[in-house]
């Protein structure tokens, strides 16, 4: 499965985001894929690490890039919840992006939000969102899947 999160709003202290999930598609016109709408993203700032940007502690969005995703358990949080495995840049910086619910910025850390964005720098429904996503990412493994988000 191949998740893509696609920024379109890069704000000073906020980045919102849709995320997708990419799906084969096959039929007698038409072969390729086609990315469908799942929900929105709520991240720190974005910063442009290709040009020179820094990572903020806790208030930085992370590195565009493909990233591995598995399911761990996050002892902050208490739960099993998605989390974004990179290469060894990656991991020696950040030790991995979890994929929690939370409706502000202020709620990420560097981690990335699912939600509605309904509201001006907010997600809202949350908890349904990642639960939804969890599911969606338990089935792929199920049936022996890799997962892999994409981040634009």
């Amino acid at each position: 499965m191949e998740l893509i999160l696609e920024r379109i709003a890069k704000r000073r202290t906020y980045t919102i985001g849709r995320l997708y999930i990419r799906r084969q598609v096959v039929d007698e016109y038409l072969t390729g894929t086609a990315d469908d709408y799942f929900c929105d993203t709520l991240e720190p700032t974005w910063r442009d690490y290709k040009n020179g940007a820094y990572k903020v502690k806790g208030r930085s969005a992370i590195p565009e890039g493909r990233y591995a995703v598995v399911i761990s358990y996050s002892p902050k949080f208490k739960q099993w919840l998605p989390i974004l495995l990179g290469g060894p840049e990656f991991n020696r910086k950040w030790q991995g992006i979890r994929i929690h619910a939370g409706n502000t910025a202020k709620d990420t850390e560097g981690c990335i939000l699912v939600g509605k964005n309904k509201l001006v720098g907010q997600v809202v429904d949350s908890r349904i969102w990642t639960h939804r996503l969890k599911q969606k990412i338990v089935e792929a493994k199920g049936r022996g899947e890799p997962v892999w988000i994409t981040i634009r």
